[in-house]
């Protein structure tokens, strides 16, 4: 846990320096005039002979002082909160784009949604409840440095008193810290289970002992836990302020009534010990207010770390290669022993690899990729378009060999069309002056001009059927215009009328502007069209068949059918 709180000040510190240190200062000025208030006002009850206007002067002067300072903390404080959450979200969006895509599937969306909506906020108001703490802290120590002035003997009782106390108070709150914990966790699967009514509305409709249980065992149950541990964390931070002011009140009866007794005091040392300990109440309930909200925020940054993300500042981008034109003509991609596997964790045996794959993909080229459900299909698309990183082989872009320093580099000569694509209403990231125009062709030629308008970028609506959003995913791609296209069973949704124009006239058409074209399909009745047909079986390639002029011919060596089929023997056709 200290290791925890000393990264969220490190990260508090390396956002925003500037406004720190004087918030910092801000927190010290006034912890120094509180204590010379403290110190005046017990002077001026033991010495009658300062004159009052001495007394008068130096009072207004801390007083304003006083108020001087905080109303420059709290302006500080607001600018510093407002900017630091900003920078926050901005900064946690960037980094969850640039983690690996692999470790944010294991991850899940429930767990990210939770990190950029709850932790987000706890983090947050954690940084918020920092300036307040350093300015209650600084008017603490500045308090205790004039009470060790008073009396070194009775400042050090006191300074064991509050140390046997602060002793206790660390074990409820490892209780609380603990509970806070189980809740978040409680969090994440309730928010998981929140995701799965709202994507099976549909099923738990139609089925009512389907829904009765949902309700009941996933989601009552989750949320009474959740329910559970906020209280068990509620009650022990209910115990920590109780054990907290016994103290406090147990140090001003000792001060009263024990000490003196015990030791000849001095009446204006008992007296500026007294009411300063009264002075430095509202300190240290804002204190003990604030930390419940500090560990949360604690609680939130380890979970932000171990979704493999961290507060640090990110690393400057150094590498240029980014921003290589990728329109440039390449000669080839190539894939050599390419493979990639997965492991469920805890199940040694639950695997299943991809690969190897040797194949090289040029321009002007249309491969078509075939196998069965849970053959790897997907997977290649992933590993192909460089979001999975291989874990044996290689591959190399127009000659480059394809590495961490160039990925980035690599995976901008793709436009992709996923199985389970998302569909933005905006036409982000396209730079041409000419986006509209280009956008009502597009729409014209994928028949959907008289459902979607396109104006300054954005579309009027994405509100259609499966197969009509696939139509506007590949008007993006399109627009992109990038050297490899990528179509993961992108006709399953369409029409037979218009997957025919998708196979005869759009992928030939892609294939004349010289862009190379990999389309994942069942349709065998379209494989003639192509250059190359995979197959594959179980995460194997099991065939890889090309076209010579006379027609598709098993490259390596399966026997030729006449059925226009992919099938154990081969494929053959024109």
């Amino acid at each position: 846990m200290p290791s925890t709180s000393i990264k969220l000040l490190r990260f508090l510190y390396q956002a925003s320096r500037g406004v720190s240190l004087l918030v910092a200062l801000a927190g010290f000025l006034s912890g120094v005039l509180s204590a010379g208030l403290v110190a005046l006002i017990n002077t001026a009850l033991h010495h009658e002979g300062i004159t009052s206007k001495t007394l008068v002067l130096a009072f207004a002067a801390l007083a304003l002082g006083k108020i001087g300072t905080n109303a420059l903390s709290q302006a500080l404080l607001l600018r510093f909160a407002q900017r630091t959450v900003l920078e926050l979200c901005l900064d946690l969006c960037k980094k969850i784009t640039a983690s690996p895509f692999r470790r944010m599937e294991i991850v899940g969306t429930s767990r990210i949604l939770t990190t950029l909506t709850d932790d987000l906020l706890v983090i947050a108001g954690a940084i918020q409840t920092i300036p307040s703490l350093t300015i209650n802290l600084a008017v603490l120590v500045g308090c205790s440095v004039y009470l060790a002035w008073l009396s070194w003997t009775v400042f050090l009782g006191m300074l064991a008193m509050t140390l046997l106390g602060a002793l206790i108070y660390k074990v409820l709150h490892a209780r609380a810290f603990e509970a806070i914990y189980r809740a978040r966790e409680s969090r994440d699967r309730l928010l998981g289970h929140f995701r799965a009514l709202t994507e099976g509305l549909k099923e738990l409709k139609l089925h009512k002992a389907r829904r009765d249980a949902f309700v009941s065992k996933h989601i009552k149950t989750t949320a009474e836990h959740f329910q559970h541990q906020n209280l068990i964390a509620g009650t022990q931070y209910g115990l920590l302020e109780g054990w907290t002011q016994l103290t406090f009140y147990g140090m001003i009866g000792i001060l009263l009534f024990s000490l003196p007794a015990l030791e000849h005091i001095p009446a204006e040392a008992l007296t500026g010990y007294v009411f300063a300990a009264l002075y430095m109440m509202n300190p240290i309930w804002g204190i003990i207010g604030a930390l419940p909200t500090f560990y949360r925020g604690q609680v939130s940054l380890k979970k932000l770390e171990d979704l493999g993300i961290s507060l640090a500042p990110a690393a400057a981008d150094e590498n240029p290669s980014v921003a290589v034109n990728t329109a440039r003509q390449w000669e080839s991609l190539d894939l050599d022993g390419v493979e990639f596997g997965y492991r469920q964790e805890g199940i040694p045996d639950n695997t299943f690899s991809l690969g190897p794959i040797t194949l090289s993909l040029r321009p002007g080229e249309i491969v078509f990729v075939v196998g069965g459900n849970g053959s790897g299909k997907s997977t290649f698309v992933k590993l192909l378009t460089g979001l999975y990183v291989p874990q044996a082989g290689k591959i190399y872009m127009g000659g480059a060999l394809v590495s961490d320093d160039n990925r980035e580099w690599y995976r901008q000569h793709f436009s992709v069309v996923f199985s389970d694509f998302y569909l933005f209403d905006d036409l982000l990231g396209l730079t041409s002056p000419d986006v509209d125009a280009e956008a009502r062709k597009y729409l014209a030629v994928l028949q959907l001009a008289e459902k979607v308008k396109v104006s300054q970028g954005k579309l009027s609506t994405t509100a259609l059927s499966q197969g009509q959003r696939k139509r506007l995913a590949l008007l993006t791609a399109y627009l992109e215009n990038r050297p490899i296209y990528v179509f993961d069973e992108w006709a399953a949704d369409q029409d037979p009328q218009y997957k025919e124009i998708f196979y005869m006239q759009l992928l030939p058409e892609l294939r004349a502007k010289g862009k190379a074209v990999v389309v994942v399909t069942h349709d065998d009745r379209y494989f003639h069209l192509g250059d190359q047909v995979i197959k594959l079986d179980s995460g194997r390639v099991v065939g890889i068949w090309s076209q010579p002029d006379d027609g598709l011919v098993n490259i390596y060596g399966a026997k030729r059918t006449s059925t226009g089929t992919v099938g154990e023997g081969g494929f053959s056709g024109k």
